[in-house]
This record gives C-alpha cells, structure tokens and sequence, in this order.
C-alpha cells in the first residue's frame, strides 16, 4: 500500500517581495537615485552653507550622505530580526533636521568643530527612537487616519515649494530666476514629458517615466548649452568618507534633547510615510510594522552619526514614486542602496548625477511632491468630515504648515524650544494635528466616543435631533423609517449595548409588514447602478466579479425573488467565498416561506450588527477588553 501523497503546498507571493530581474532592478533602482539624488545633497549643502564648512569638506559630507543612505535604504527595504519594514521606502536625510542642526552647529561656534556636537546628538537620538518604538506603536491610537492623512498631505504639500524652488533656479548661479521663462520652460517640459510618456506607453517604458523625463530634459538643457559638466572633472575617481571625519563626538544636553524632539517628529512622519507606501502596494500596516521601521530610522541615525550624516525617515518623493510607477517591489529600492553606496565610493559618478539642471530636476520633483500630496488626501476620504472637529483638525494643521513653509523665518521670533517646532512647515503640522486630536477625541469627559470612527459621543447621540439621528445612523437599517424611529425611542442610551439592542430589536420585533418593507428596501444580489458598480456588496467576495460570476448572481437572486417575492439576503462578512454565496443562497430555496422570512430577517439582523461596528466606537467593550490584555502578551 503506497502512502498517502500530500499536495505542495504554494504561497503566494507579494507584488513588494518580488525580485524583478537584475535588469529591471538596476533601472528602477537608478530611477529612485536620481528622483532622490537632490534632496540627498540639499541637507549636507544647505547645513554646510549655514554653519561655513569649506568647499572640500561638503564634498565629503555628501559622499557620506549618499554611503549611509544606501545602508540606510537596505535596512529599511530588506530588514532583518525586528529592524526593517521590508516595504520600497528609501531612506534620506530628514528636513526636519535642518534647522535644529544649523541651530546646535552655530551655538558651538561653526565649522567643522561644531559638527562634534550635532554627530553627538545625533548619535543619542538614534539610540533613543530605537529604544523607543515599543512604546511608540502603543500610542498609535492616538494617529487616526485624520492625523495620518493630514500628515501625508502637509507633506507633500510643503515639499512642493522645494521642486518650486528648483523649477525657477539659474543653473549656472544656483539663484532664484522666476522672471526667466527659459527654466520654466524647462520644467514644464519635464513634466509634459513624464505625462506623454505615461499617456502613450504602458508596461516597462511607462514606469521609468520620471528617469525618462529627466534624461530627456538633460538631453535638450545639454544641447542649449545650459548643462555643466564642470563639477565632475573636479571630482576625485575614487573616495570614501570615513567614520569619525572629524574626531569623536561630544554630547551636549541640551543638542541630544533637541535632536531627540526632532526624532520624535520625525517618528510621526516615517508613520504617515509607511502608512502611506502600505496603502500605495496593497499591504496592512500593523503596529509591530511601525515598531520595525522606527527601529530602522533610528539604527540608521546612529549609522549616520558615526559615518558623518545625519537623522533619517522615509523619503516622500520616492513615496510618490512607487505610487507614480507602480513598480512595488521592495528589492528595486534596495537596489537603489546599492547604487548609492558605489555612488559614496565614486564622486566623480556621483557629480555627473549632480549635474543635472535645476529646473528639470524641479519639474520631476513637482510631480512627485503632488503625488504624496494626493495619497494623504486619499487617506483623508476615510475621515467623517461631518463632523466639525476632524474638519478643524485637518484646516488648522494644513494652515499652521502653509504658513511656516511660506515664511519660515517666523520660527527665529519664537522662544528657544518652541522654535524647534515653527522649524518647519511639517513640524508645526505633524505637532497641531496630534496635539489638535489629542484635545478634540481623548480629554474631557463627555462620555465614551460613539459614532463616525469615535468622532460622535455617545452624549451627543442622546441628545440628538431626529434628523441628526437618521442621517448618522439610517444606513444601519437600509433607511427604513420605522426601523430608525424605533431606535430613536429608546434614548437615552446608558451605554453602547443599549444603542446596539435598540437597532436589533427594532429590526426583529416589527410587524409582519414592516420586516417584509425592511426586506424589500434592500437590493437583489448583483444589481448595478448606472455605472456599473455593484448596489449590494458589504463584502469583498461579491466585488470584483467577472461576467460568468456576476450573471450567476443575476440567476440565483432572480430564482429567489421569484419565489419568496423578497430579495435574497446574505451577510457576505461571514462567507469568504463567492461560491459560498451561491451554495448558501441555492440551499435555502428548499425552506418554506416562514422558515425562509425567518432566515432572511436573521440575515439583516447580522448585516446591521457589522454596520453598527464599522460605525461606532467601542460598539463591543467586552470583547475590546479582551483583545487589549492579549495585545499586552504580544
């Protein structure tokens, strides 16, 4: 007797974990470098400007800067042990960073000195974010997605005037020239360009778009003579930046508490950066995914400490790039480490992609700041912007970080501290919408948070009008005026069970009539609307149906309302499967018209309970209480 064969069993694998060709791995990888490459060498150029490094020091800051980046980026894309998110974010120099170091280097007098201090402080806080994250994802109920939207918005949106910024700079002095309509032009056809390109051409061309545009750009700046090749003949073949450039670091209090805010800051955005990239590639974000990326930023802060760099997040444009292309997979962006660290060891490789014109980097950088931009305003369309306290949340954030981003010099009249905060437009936001959340949805005492995502009390449904009622709570019983005037009767509720029981026996105690008007209110299996989109899904496996499968819904929920003169009615929630649908609803055909009433009303009973929950706040305190003690043993 032979034994029993088993079948082998096949995981199916992520679009983020698939390994492209090396190929396709180096051009995607080289894409994210040059979409990144400028906002890599801003914060070295910018700092060393600031606090008067010499010209032959920058060189090195920036080759270290693109070296730890590349560590950096393959920590976060490959991960090991709880380190890495394993997602395509690559890693840069946060922004956030800036002004505080600028601040911590002058206050040590300048120069090359100074830099002891802030690779102390910048040492510290490394330490401290990685120390941190376990108790960081603890605090993430606190980052709904009214914060986390808010945040991803305000960060595309104040980087839009850094490609701005580009789009109208003079090449050959590196200056402002808005009046110039010769770099206009340039931007503008970069992003004509990347928009041709992905109007005209699907597959592998359309997702090297943004590379594409820029090459092209390049091209035509080289030809009208306004593309310099002067930096790379400067430029040494080979050279490395080694750990402790400039001697061993010092640590003072006062910089490691200012870098250790600036990290805590940047936390708030490698979240919104993370959540953002999660929702872009199809993938759920759980709190130890968080916990796995702050880990990250922090390992590599304290790498850049040593290495001469500086804090790093997610960067966003590269964000907007996975989202741009499509291309998902985490090993692209881990190609692009590599490419950086060959870049750390090669400056005069590394000026050739410094070469590249402002004005044509700034139209790419436009596009893909927006793109950020649009993903938070994505995660916004989750809020209940009915009720006024999201709206002040997200109006006030968005106003404090366009303020701070058009003015930035208002942070120099604000107190030492607080002027950390106005340091720049993402600061000020991240720091109003937290705080703005804080204050609207976890103090006071105004009772356990009820509706819309925990953004009604149950206070305010007590003391609701009828009006207010129905258009809140209507959708739970398909809006069928007696089912929601029922409820309505039975305030005030003492707590959340009262106002579930209220919806479920006003669905299960009306007349024989009413539950047959409450029955038919709802649609048939497979109906459409004019656009084709399906009018009675509460689940996801009776969406995205093909033409074979959507025409045996048809059949099944005709067969049904021919015979029992009521649509068929079935909680999708519990039945994973599509031909589980059409099991359950051919089985029950054979049961008499009580029997089947029974059933159906059963159905909606369920269906409104899931509405219910999707609705309201600690809708089940019982079992919440539950998960919260075995998410302590976790």
């Amino acid at each position: 007797m032979s034994a029993p064969t088993t079948k082998k069993q096949h995981t199916r694998a992520h679009a983020v974990d698939e390994v492209l060709p090396i190929p396709k791995l180096a051009t995607y990888g080289f894409q994210h470098v040059v979409a990144f490459y400028a906002g890599a060498v801003l914060v070295p150029i910018i700092i060393a400007g600031a606090i008067k490094l010499p010209q032959e020091e920058l060189v090195k800051l920036i080759t270290a800067d693109l070296f730890t980046c590349g560590i950096a980026s393959i920590i976060q894309a490959v991960g090991f042990w709880k380190v890495g998110v394993r997602l395509p974010l690559l890693q840069g120099v946060t922004f956030a960073g800036v002004s505080p170091i600028i601040a911590i280097g002058l206050a040590h007098g300048g120069g090359s000195a100074s830099l002891l201090y802030v690779y102390g402080a910048v040492i510290v806080a490394g330490v401290f974010t990685f120390l941190i994250a376990p108790i960081f994802i603890k605090l993430l109920r606190f980052f709904p997605p009214v914060v986390t939207g808010t945040l991803i918005t305000i960060i595309g949106l104040c980087l839009v005037p850094v490609g701005a910024g580009d789009a109208v700079t003079n090449p050959h002095t590196g200056e402002h020239d808005p009046t110039n309509i010769r770099w206009f032009l340039y931007a503008l056809g970069t992003i004509a360009i990347i928009v041709a390109i992905q109007r005209l051409f699907r597959g592998f061309v359309a997702t090297i778009a943004v590379l594409l545009g820029l090459v092209i750009g390049c091209a035509v700046a080289y030809a009208l003579g306004d593309m310099n090749f002067g930096k790379v003949g400067q430029a040494e073949v080979v050279g490395f930046t080694q750990p402790f450039l400039f001697g061993m670091p010092k640590f003072d209090i006062v910089a490691c508490l200012t870098m250790i805010i600036v990290l805590l800051i940047t936390a708030v955005e490698s979240t919104g950066s993370t959540i953002a990239t999660g929702e872009i590639v199809g993938k759920r974000i759980k709190a130890s995914d968080i916990g796995n990326v702050l880990r990250a930023d922090g390992l590599a802060t304290v790498i850049g400490g040593i290495f001469n760099s500086f804090p790093y997040t997610a960067f966003s444009e590269n964000v907007g790039l996975v989202r741009l292309t499509g291309v998902k997979s985490r090993w692209v962006v881990a190609a692009a480490g590599v490419i950086m660290i060959i870049l750390g060891f090669l400056p005069k490789v590394a000026a050739i992609v410094s070469s590249i014109p402002n004005p044509v980097l700034g139209g790419a950088a436009l596009t893909l700041f927006a793109t950020v931009a649009v993903v938070g305003i994505q995660t916004l369309g989750k809020v209940d912007f009915t009720d006024h306290r999201n709206l002040i949340i997200v109006t006030t954030s968005l106003a404090l970080a366009l303020w701070v981003t058009s003015y930035p010099d208002i942070a120099k009249a604000m107190p030492q501290g607080i002027d950390l905060i106005f340091g720049s437009g993402i600061s000020i936001g991240a720091v109003a919408a937290i705080l703005l959340n804080v204050v609207f949805f976890h103090t006071g005492s105004r009772g356990p948070r009820v509706a819309g995502g925990g953004s009604i009390t149950l206070d305010e449904v007590n003391t609701m009008t009828k009006e207010r009622f129905t258009e809140v709570f209507g959708h739970v019983v398909q809006d069928v005026p007696w089912a929601i005037e029922r409820a309505f009767e039975q305030r005030p509720f003492a707590d959340t069970k009262a106002l579930r029981e209220a919806f479920q026996d006003a669905v299960l105690t009306g007349s024989s009539e009413q539950q047959l008007e409450l029955l038919n209110n709802f649609n048939d299996l497979g109906a459409e609307d004019e656009s084709g989109h399906a009018l009675a899904v509460d689940h996801v496996a009776l969406s995205n149906l093909d033409e074979d499968d959507h025409n045996d819904v048809v059949e099944l929920a005709t067969a049904y309302r021919d015979h029992f003169g009521f649509p068929l009615i079935i909680c999708a929630r519990e039945t994973e499967h599509f031909d589980r649908v059409l099991r359950n609803g051919w089985s029950r055909m054979d049961n008499s018209d009580a029997a089947e009433k029974a059933f159906a009303l059963i159905e909606v009973a369920k269906i409104a309970n899931y509405r219910f929950t999707d609705l309201v706040a600690d809708a089940n305190p019982i079992a919440a209480a539950r998960f919260s003690r075995l998410d302590e043993l976790t």
